[in-house]
């Protein structure tokens, strides 16, 4: 049974504990900390976690895994209560988490836990999580007066306008096909893919009422993109700079308004004036469109160098990419810059599932020449934890691919560039 007991460090100190409403819900992570620890760890539950945490033999922990799934939403505040005795007492918080609501997962990250793993457990989640460093707090400033500088990173080169961006709109042809998520994973290859003369990448998120990309990058939505577009008549680059974020100090980014906003807040003239902006300053912009066809859908499409267009195995799919083909050629508009691709692909072993897509293609006259397997629920998790593919499941086939394609579009640049020359 588990007790406060338990955890004295007589006759084995006790390096680590699990913190759980019961543990037996989380076998998994019994044998892992058995592997990682032998019998130098313990176990609480949520009461006596509070209890032991107040104690001075807690100063022995290396850190605490504290184990919460969707039954214990309701009792959010008494978790949030551990983690921050936790911190308090300088010991790592690690997160396993099953079946645990974004919402609840984002207010849990919030308050100060180190590190998440999803359940069930990937193999050696554990004991990367354990290995790596916690998060170190930042330095105070040398100087006790008052800071009037923004904290929130934001890009720090110097708009001189002697770049000449290709632009990459990415639209969902239907809802959930996972979109946004290819956009912003697709920015973050781009912008990582070179450790010496990386491109400089940015993605605008266009989608003013359901933009996502803040929240798959955990930035904030700020009040000053609201005001850089409510007056980009007469906004300039650094104007955008200062409305945009930064992730990780490689990819910029230029969120969605805090609040929702109607897609006609701004014209085709002041679209325009965006992307001639954005592609004086960037060598890649990733776009990310809303589902939505508006009035200045038009001038994204006529200024891409391709237009991806996101689409599953399915007829709502098949249906919508006939629809857009048959609106833009009745309106004249370049639709060969369409580039569709089908997400969530079968995988090659299944040819019942791969003659569906030949047939497909075929039926709508169209070429499948980008295909993204099925990533799977480390997708769903990295989303909610706020990391790109690459950060949070790098071996994921989904984001293998991504970055194949991120790769090739880079190469292509570069040949096309020297072609220039």
């Amino acid at each position: 049974m588990s007790t406060v007991a338990n955890l004295q460090p007589d006759p084995a100190p006790i390096l680590a504990c699990t913190i759980s409403r019961d543990v037996q819900n989380f076998d998994l992570l019994i044998d892992d900390m058995e592997q990682e620890l032998g019998e130098n760890w313990g176990d609480l539950g949520f009461e006596d976690a509070l209890i032991f945490l107040g104690q001075p033999e807690s100063a022995l922990l290396q850190f605490v895994a504290l184990a919460v799934d969707s039954d214990d939403e309701t009792d959010l505040a008494r978790i949030g209560d551990i983690i921050r005795t936790a911190k308090e007492k300088s010991i790592k918080v690690i997160l396993i988490a099953d079946q645990v609501s974004p919402i609840a997962l984002h207010q849990l990250l919030r308050l100060g836990a180190d590190d998440f793993v999803p359940y069930p457990l990937p193999e050696g989640a554990l004991h990367e999580a354990i290995t790596r460093a916690p998060k170190q707090p930042e330095p105070e400033p040398a100087s006790a007066a008052p800071q009037d500088a923004d904290p929130e990173p934001h890009p720090t080169f110097k708009a001189k306008g002697d770049r000449d961006a290709v632009i990459l709109p990415v639209h969902g042809l239907a809802g959930g096909c996972g979109a946004s998520t290819f956009a912003a994973n697709l920015a973050w290859e781009l912008a990582t893919g070179s450790k010496t003369d990386a491109p400089r990448v940015c993605l605008i998120d266009l989608d003013f009422q359901y933009g996502s990309a803040a929240t798959y990058l955990d930035l904030p939505r700020k009040e000053t993109v609201y005001d850089f577009l409510s007056d980009l008549a007469n906004a300039d680059s650094d104007t955008m700079l200062q409305a945009m974020l930064t992730f990780n100090d490689k990819l910029h980014v230029l969120t969605a308004p805090s609040d929702m906003l109607p897609l006609d807040i701004l014209g085709p003239d002041e679209i325009g004036r965006l992307l001639d902006m954005a592609r004086a300053n960037f060598d890649f912009v990733i776009i990310d469109m809303p589902k939505t066809i508006v009035a200045w859908t038009e001038t994204v499409l006529n200024a891409a160098h391709v237009y991806f267009a996101l689409i599953e195995l399915d007829l709502r799919s098949a249906q919508n990419v006939l629809r857009m083909l048959r609106a833009l050629k009745a309106e004249g508009l370049p639709h060969e810059k369409l580039r569709f691709v089908l997400n969530r692909a079968p995988k090659f072993t299944d040819l019942s599932a791969k003659s569906r897509v030949k047939r497909m293609a075929e039926s709508l006259d169209i070429s499948l020449e980008v295909q993204l397997p099925d990533g799977g629920a480390q997708v769903t998790q990295a989303n909610d934890h706020g990391l790109p593919l690459q950060e949070n499941a790098g071996k994921n086939p989904l984001r293998k691919e991504i970055a194949k394609l991120a790769k090739s579009l880079v190469e292509l640049n570069k040949a096309a560039e020297s072609g220039k020359s």
